[in-house]
């Protein structure tokens, strides 16, 4: 096991330049996916060995209810500086589970109040609440999916803008973005080296919204001073976890791009670009990752196996 079951702590850092160039370089469909996928694989990994070390330590402590065998010195011997890391383990990973259960609590939190202020009312796929505060956001449901804006907020847009605003909302839904931020969520509660990522995920998702409103409606430009007015508007929207039009995500940077020409869509980038560089960087460190993590695993499972008297 060695030094590899500490990598998978460490390597999130070769994610950081594509978090960043990724933003500017890469289709936003394509950045989030990609984000996604690294974050969620580094968690798991870094998680699995922080695990491993607190098998380790939990064996060294008296009265623990694991077999006796596994505090052997060739367990022990397994794990550079055993004492130190294995007993620091046991509260770390405590640590993430409770990070980790206290965003699955806001999450679940956030939808059942927005679930909650729609009871009573028709079930239909747009929501006007008349409410002087002006929002929207995506509310999603399974068959159920619902977008819920405010009267005063559709008072301040025009019938195009409008448009542009639920197309916006509708993607959000058809895309289940809602999982990629949950999941990103999540791995930068397991490793805060992934805040970067959630960060960029948390734009990106935005961004993919805003290009499938942009060629739903025919006009990048429309789609652009939508989301400038809701962002003057509302100045933030109540809910949000839940993905929202103007809330979430740097506006100015996001009018900036739908004013640009659109992005060109690309499964990968080409390795001899910044971005694609960087890109196989951050795939190469996911790959390293899950290779130390399953090494360590393996290897923690055959000394243990023969550590443990039949």
């Amino acid at each position: 096991m060695g030094v590899f079951v500490f990598l998978p702590f460490f390597l999130p850092l070769s994610a950081w330049p594509v978090a960043r160039l990724a933003e500017l370089r890469l289709h936003p469909r394509t950045a989030t996916r990609l984000l996604t996928a690294v974050a969620t694989v580094m968690a798991l990994c870094s998680t699995l060995s922080l695990a491993l070390l607190m098998v380790v330590g939990t064996a060294q402590l008296p009265g623990n209810p694991l077999p006796d065998a596994w505090s052997d010195p060739e367990v022990r011997a397994a794990l550079p500086q055993d004492e130190i890391a294995g007993k620091a383990a046991i509260p770390a990973l405590i640590l993430v589970a409770a990070l980790c259960g206290r965003t699955l609590w806001r999450n679940r939190r956030v939808a059942r109040r927005a679930r909650r202020a729609l009871a009573g009312l028709p079930v239909t796929s747009v929501v006007v609440l008349p409410e002087a505060a002006p929002y929207a956001y995506a509310l999603p449901g399974g068959r159920r999916d619902r977008v819920v804006v405010t009267s005063s907020l559709l008072a301040g847009l025009t019938s195009a803008e409008r448009r542009a605003l639920f197309a916006h909302e509708r993607a959000h839904l058809s895309a289940r973005h809602h999982r990629h931020l949950l999941a990103v969520r999540l791995a930068a509660s397991a490793n805060p080296f992934l805040g970067p990522l959630r960060t960029a995920v948390v734009y990106t998702a935005e961004r993919w919204a805003d290009e499938e409103a942009a060629r739903s409606v025919g006009s990048r430009r429309v789609v652009a001073r939508a989301i400038g007015k809701a962002a003057l508007l509302s100045g933030g929207g109540p809910l949000p976890a839940l993905a929202g039009f103007a809330a979430v995500g740097p506006v100015p940077r996001r009018v900036a791009a739908l004013l640009a020409p659109e992005p060109v869509a690309r499964s990968l980038p080409s390795v001899f670009t910044a971005v694609g560089l960087a890109a196989w960087c951050a795939a190469a460190g996911t790959l390293v990752s899950a290779m130390s993590s399953a090494n360590s695993a393996v290897t923690m499972f055959l000394i243990l196996h023969a550590a443990t008297p039949f």
